[in-house]
């Protein structure tokens, strides 16, 4: 058989140049195509990554911000809440910053100042200088004062565990218990609490009072916080308890009712008509007459990131009800969050059927 050697020999050749692979122009091409790609994948993967971050800084600001303003708001729902006790007259404001061992010893004095921490269920600061007593301490120059009164709505021994040992209040709804109607004690000790039910057998519940200070603290930390010291035991705790993170300011504005149903100014012959018809900041505090009608509070919180975001100068400024913030030209994003609460019960007590 006759074989071409030309052909064979061509053919040895082709195989040889198909088997030799990548030229090293033809990998350099390669690799920089390679190289671009991963280059647009990175910034790509990069840009997702502060997004993805700057909103879940943002998600954690609206989150701070609405649940410090829902905390506020579940405190203030329960302001003046003492059973079915009527509507008190207060005659002085009451030194918030008594502790139980120092109330009033003379009979007299006592009971009016009972009535007048049940009369004045919210009272505000416009800073902590005036809560010194309280132990209310590093206070932000951007933070009113709030203080809410009111009974705890668990009965002693049920859901509040029964073990503080600080003043209750207990109503009786026993006809032949004695005077004022319906009667009502406020002690911490158990002994006195001797009030009865509507069949005048059974002793009536008795209920903590809860009393509330919050306020905005950097506590030194740099970190601004929403903080709240509690009356416990009879005298506030010593020490503040840190509630929310990323809370730079806030203010507070107090709903006073101050006309009657007819439009004129209230009166012993015109009362209220649980209306808040204008509102007013306390500073530095507010007086009795003041107090003594209010009936709804605005509450103005500011948030802030707690990082701060790269490339991002804030130069805008916030207004929190008459307080204008100025701007913080800092790399920090804020959000001021704002609601009005109704106190029902001061309220609803003034209400006209």
């Amino acid at each position: 058989m006759h074989t071409n050697f030309a052909t064979g020999q061509a053919r040895r050749w082709h195989g040889r140049r198909a088997e030799r692979g990548l030229s090293l122009v033809e990998l350099m091409v390669a690799m920089a195509l390679g190289l671009m790609i991963m280059t647009a994948l990175a910034a790509l993967y990069g840009s997702m990554s502060r997004t993805n971050n700057e909103m879940a800084k943002t998600n954690q600001l609206i989150e701070n911000g609405r649940f410090a303003v829902q905390l506020l708001q579940g405190d203030l729902v329960h302001a003046g809440f003492w059973g079915p006790l009527d509507t008190l007259q207060a005659t002085a404001v009451p030194d918030p910053c008594l502790v139980y061992a120092n109330w009033p010893t003379d009979a007299t004095a006592l009971a009016e100042y009972k009535v007048n921490l049940m009369a004045i269920p919210v009272q505000g600061y416009a800073d902590g200088s005036a809560l010194a007593g309280c132990g209310v301490a590093s206070v932000s120059a951007k933070s009113d004062v709030l203080l809410v009164r009111h009974a705890s709505t668990c009965v002693a021994g049920g859901c509040d565990g029964g073990a503080d040992a600080g003043p209750h209040i207990q109503i009786s709804s026993c006809r032949t218990d004695a005077p004022p109607e319906p009667a009502y004690l406020l002690d911490a000790n158990p002994a006195s609490l001797t009030l009865r039910l509507k069949n005048c057998t059974t002793v009536a519940p008795r209920r903590q009072m809860l009393v509330n200070l919050y306020y905005v603290s950097t506590n030194g930390s740099g970190m601004p916080r929403l903080m709240r010291k509690s009356f416990k035991e009879g005298a506030y705790a010593a020490s503040a308890e840190a509630l929310i993170e990323g809370i730079e300011a806030f203010r507070v504005e107090y709903g006073v009712d101050n006309l009657g149903s007819n439009g004129l100014p209230i009166s012993a012959s015109n009362p209220g008509d649980g209306n808040a018809d204008s509102y007013v900041s306390c500073a530095p505090s507010c007086d009795l007459a003041t107090l003594s009608n209010v009936v709804a509070v605005k509450v103005h919180v500011l948030a802030r990131n707690l990082e701060p975001t790269a490339g991002y100068k804030d130069e805008k400024s916030y207004q929190l009800g008459p307080l204008a913030i100025a701007a913080a030209n800092d790399s920090y994003k804020r959000h001021v969050f704002s609601t009005t609460v109704r106190l029902v019960n001061p309220s609803s007590r003034r209400e006209q059927p």
